[in-house]
């Protein structure tokens, strides 16, 4: 069965969605996108998601499309459509079509591009039971990455470094500090601590960083929000992940040093239990 494509006010089978070749998100990157966890057929932190999508878009000065109520049904629509019972909802606005130009004209239509993308019982990932392994590779990406642009060439040549070499995912490093994953944010745990980056241009202002850390402090976890080398993490007790497309994902090896016992750790796997389970009770 085809998927059902939200583009611009109508709902498409797949091969009749388009957009104009003149659209700026194709020609200069210039919009920005969402990914929404799909849990039991409801949202999982739509309001965050939302909520960032606007930063994004004022950091950007896009005018959303639609409102918050709007966005909300019309991914409620697409996952009855799709019959996602757990999955993604991306979604992409960019500034719309315009003839080609460095300098972008103001009253621009935004173009809306939402689909879905089905991955049954996701939430019991094998790779949770055994974790990942990442190398580390130089941060080559633009400055302000706490906008969730579309210009992703870099993250996806670094996943590819990462795959070529036999791992799961990259860490991106910048004068000597991990700055977080090629689509996730990343932590290590030291004596019992929580160590992640702290909120700034350099990483995104992850929505699933945000909740995990709040349910780490309810969970009486302790954290220390800086930066922290490859070698640190190579030295940890234990390291992971946290994104919405993979919750919170245990680490076991970096640069082909085992993290701890090369298990995944205590921590990463309380934070992923408690995040799933409350993401299954109030997701909407």
């Amino acid at each position: 069965m085809s998927r059902i494509v939200y583009v611009n006010g109508d709902y498409l089978p797949e091969g009749d969605a388009k957009v104009s070749v003149f659209d700026r998100g194709f020609l200069f990157a210039d919009g920005v996108y969402e990914v929404t966890s799909v849990l039991n057929r409801k949202l999982v932190d739509f309001d965050g998601h939302t909520a960032r999508l606007q930063r994004s878009l004022d950091a950007l000065d896009i005018k959303a499309p639609v409102n918050r109520d709007e966005l909300l049904q019309i991914h409620r629509q697409l996952v009855t459509r799709n019959q996602i019972e757990d999955g993604l909802v991306y979604l992409q606005i960019t500034r719309g079509p315009a003839d080609r130009d460095f300098v972008y004209p103001k009253d621009a239509t935004p173009s809306l591009v939402i689909f879905t993308q089905s991955k049954p019982g996701f939430a019991d990932s094998p790779q949770a039971r055994t974790g990942w392994t990442i190398i580390t590779v130089e941060d080559l990406r633009w400055g302000r990455r706490d906008i969730k642009t579309t210009q992703l060439l870099y993250p996806s040549m670094a996943k590819m470094m990462a795959k070529a070499a036999g791992a799961d995912d990259a860490w991106l490093v910048e004068q000597g500090k991990i700055t977080e994953g090629t689509s996730n944010n990343a932590y290590i745990v030291k004596n019992g601590v929580i160590i992640t980056r702290e909120l700034s241009n350099d990483i995104l202002h992850g929505i699933t960083r945000a909740a995990v850390l709040r349910m780490a402090v309810s969970a009486q976890m302790r954290i220390d929000e800086r930066p922290f080398t490859p070698a640190e993490a190579q030295a940890a007790d234990e390291a992971f992940i946290t994104s919405a497309s993979n919750f919170v994902m245990p680490v076991v090896e970096i640069d082909g040093e085992k993290i701890g016992d090369g298990t995944p750790g205590p921590v990463a796997r309380r934070l992923r239990e408690i995040y799933i389970d409350e993401g299954r009770r109030t997701a909407i």
